[in-house]
């Protein structure tokens, strides 16, 4: 079994029902929910204009290999109404393969580490959260090193302190 974390977000529709649906969905793929950090509601990144995403991280235990794990990301996507028609666009759902052990892989299809996790803060505040300590296998830091220098400035604020306002 292998430890694996994603990242989960939304900007499109009833943004907390996708993100619960699609923890259900995976677990009904092989995926064991062993971590989930809190809602976080974030600034579109090197994206077009759209409205804020929803985000959070996860953590699971499978014996699913990466491809089959990424497969089942993509599944579940579909199934909550993702189109991919506009690159880096609006999305009912969003699922992201971060870390699958201390795998590295650089095969058509599946980077791991995700290639772009530690410049993303509204990757790295809700994975510290869940993972701080947990060391990225091609930079050898710590997630929450990576936090602490990542260049990323996208406002990402709690969800519950965010919806209150």
């Amino acid at each position: 079994m292998e430890q694996v974390y994603l990242g989960l977000g939304s900007n499109v529709g009833d943004r907390e029902r996708a993100l619960e649906r699609a923890l259900l969905a995976l677990e009904a793929r092989g995926l064991a929910l062993t971590a989930r950090s809190s809602l976080y509601l974030t600034e579109p990144v090197d994206a077009p204009p759209q409205d804020w995403f929803l985000n959070a991280a996860a953590g699971f235990r499978t014996a699913l290999s990466p491809e089959a794990a990424l497969a089942a990301c993509l599944e579940v996507e579909k199934e909550e109404g993702r189109v991919r028609t506009v690159p880096r666009g609006p999305r009912t759902l969003d699922l992201d393969l971060l870390l699958f052990g201390r795998e590295v892989r650089d095969a058509p299809g599946l980077t791991l580490p995700h290639p772009r996790l530690h410049e993303r803060l509204f990757v790295l505040v809700p994975l510290a959260e869940i993972a701080g300590d947990v060391v990225h296998p091609r930079l050898g830091l710590s997630v929450r090193a990576l936090l602490a220098r990542c260049p990323d400035r996208g406002r990402v604020l709690p969800y519950a302190a965010a919806a209150s306002r």
